[in-house]
């Protein structure tokens, strides 16, 4: 996570004209931008940024504020067309559509980025000299080197990609990006929070983006059906709001991005959300078959932390996964997962509820409901009374709410239910000196029903001090779970040894940490070294 070499910073530059041409506009009012491979952290912490990093493909981002600027700006930097260079797409598009109905066989995105490229190169001639020449010549189109890479960029963006959103499609660093009618697009950035984008919205095209967006997702809107939710290829999930009567700006879309590679439980530690021993408390629920559920509001990086844990479960494990959107992952080889179907005829949807029944009968050893939300929370506790774990996210701000919600309307779970839950961790997105930061704020036991004041025992195993940002462990030598649930499965005739298990896990954690060791891949190897081998096969000292 250092800055750019110049030798591969110059190379990057030579290959991408677009860029240099950006770089020549901004000269007279910036700096040169300090350019990254990868953006670290500690970068949010810049008061007056100036930074480009690469996306995938030909397309680049430029962070910058200068002291007359209220606020960061994210400018996205892609090839642009001259008027000559639109003329010639044109004609490039007249031969796709031409060529379209010939290509029975291309379903994909894949498949069809490959045959625009296909076709690119079958009817155009590369010819440097070519920069002012439009009209075709022998049936092919006379391009420059740069204007093929460009144009080929436009088609396939506009054709398959996300239009004037492509450049967020492809950018790793984006949580969040919120669309509105006559407006620039603003973006919660996983360095820089939220942030303006120059990427502006007009109302030409916001008649359309939205019926064009819906139908990426399987659920087109119209005026009768203003709302819609789903899924983009790569996994984002997306909400357009259509009608005007409905969104009063006009059309408006919020995109959640799917992240390719979930996030460490060691990056986590890292970055403070929670400590190593909560970490190492979640490790020895989870490989010892617990049921957690990951709590919090919205935005306070519920599904982030429950990827993150999922490592612990023991990679021989079978996995069964249900979810509305695919939010899930899961490295472990036996992995079944499962979305429920809600687009077509109304006799072929299937219900998060179905999905879980259908688990039940499918023998795994644990079931990931990506989130819980209603009445499916009864087939939830169905699974854990049969012996199942499950790790799942709920919305809730205490394990209180948590116990209010499952025991009362529509789930109505009865009370004495409840203690088949192990776990309930509550992590929220906070304020603390002047910064949004997320944290586990609590980590709660569950010991069960109590007959004589009919409710539900709990009790605090960590608890987040605001004052100093540390987890403090409430629960040490008098936790629930660890001796009377843990501690006789783990085969310790004393279950006041289980804390010794608990340290030496915390120990290998934070000696992680230490060693930078953050790569989920490597974090996840790391793990099942230990579960398969023992701590000696571990590849540092512990």
């Amino acid at each position: 996570m250092t800055k750019m070499e110049k030798k591969e910073e110059e190379k990057i530059i030579s290959e991408n004209p677009h860029l240099q041409t950006y770089l020549n506009e901004i000269r007279s009012k910036l700096d040169r931008p300090i350019f990254y491979s990868k953006l670290p952290r500690d970068l949010k912490e810049e008061k007056y940024p100036n930074v480009i990093y690469p996306t995938k493909g030909c397309v680049f981002i430029h962070i910058f504020r200068t002291k007359d600027m209220e606020g960061k700006e994210y400018h996205a930097i892609e090839p642009s067309l001259s008027e000559k260079e639109k003329l010639k797409r044109d004609q490039m598009l007249e031969l796709l559509y031409e060529k379209a109905p010939f290509w029975q066989t291309v379903k994909t995105d894949d498949e069809i980025k490959e045959a625009i490229r296909m076709l690119m190169d079958k009817f155009t001639v590369v010819d440097e000299r070519s920069a002012g020449i439009v009209k075709m010549s022998g049936g092919k189109l006379r391009l420059t080197s740069v204007e093929k890479k460009s144009i080929e960029y436009d088609i396939t963006k506009n054709i398959i990609g996300g239009g004037p959103l492509e450049p967020f499609m492809r950018d790793p660093y984006l949580e969040d990006i919120h669309i509105i009618t006559g407006e620039n697009v603003h973006l919660i950035h996983k360095v820089f929070d939220m942030i303006k984008t120059n990427i502006f919205i007009d109302k030409a095209w916001a008649n359309t983006f939205s019926q064009e967006f819906s139908e990426k997702i399987g659920s087109p809107v119209s005026e009768g059906q203003p709302i819609a939710d789903g899924t983009l290829p790569d996994g984002s999930r997306v909400n357009i709001i259509h009608s005007k009567d409905v969104s009063l700006k006009g059309p408006t879309m919020t995109i959640r991005k799917f992240s390719e590679t979930p996030i460490s439980v060691t990056q986590l530690m890292n970055w403070g959300t929670f400590d190593a021993g909560v970490a190492a408390y979640l490790w020895l629920c989870l490989q010892y078959g617990r049921s957690l559920f990951v709590c919090g509001e919205t935005a306070s990086g519920k599904t982030t932390t429950a990827n993150a844990i999922i490592p612990f479960i023991p990679p021989e494990k079978k996995i069964f996964s249900v979810e509305n959107t695919p939010e899930v992952q899961v490295p472990h080889a036996v992995w079944q997962q499962l979305l429920t179907k809600s687009t077509g005829p109304k006799e072929g949807h299937i219900e998060l509820e179905d999905l879980l029944r259908a688990g039940l009968r499918s023998r795994p050893d644990y079931i990931i409901p990506g989130e819980t939300r209603g009445i499916e929370g009864r087939v939830v506790f169905q699974a854990m009374q049969t012996g199942h774990p499950v790790i799942t996210t709920f919305h809730a701000g205490s394990v209180t709410k948590v116990i209010q919600r499952f025991t009362g309307h529509p789930i109505n779970i009865p009370k004495p239910f409840m203690d088949n839950l192990d776990v309930v961790l509550i992590q929220m997105a906070v304020e603390r000196k002047g910064k949004r930061i997320r944290r586990v704020l609590s980590v709660d036991e569950v010991e069960g029903y109590n007959k004589e004041v009919d409710g539900i025992m709990s009790r605090k195993a960590f608890e987040w001090n605001a004052v100093d940002d540390t987890q403090t462990f409430k629960a040490n030598r008098n936790s629930y779970i660890l001796e009377n649930r843990i501690a006789k499965m783990a085969g310790l005739t004393d279950p006041m040894q289980i804390y010794e298990e608990f340290d030496r896990r915390k120990h290998i954690l934070e000696r992680m940490v230490e060693e930078k060791i953050f790569d989920y891949y490597e974090v996840v190897q790391f793990i099942w070294t230990f579960y398969r081998e023992g701590i000696k096969a571990l590849p540092i000292s512990i």
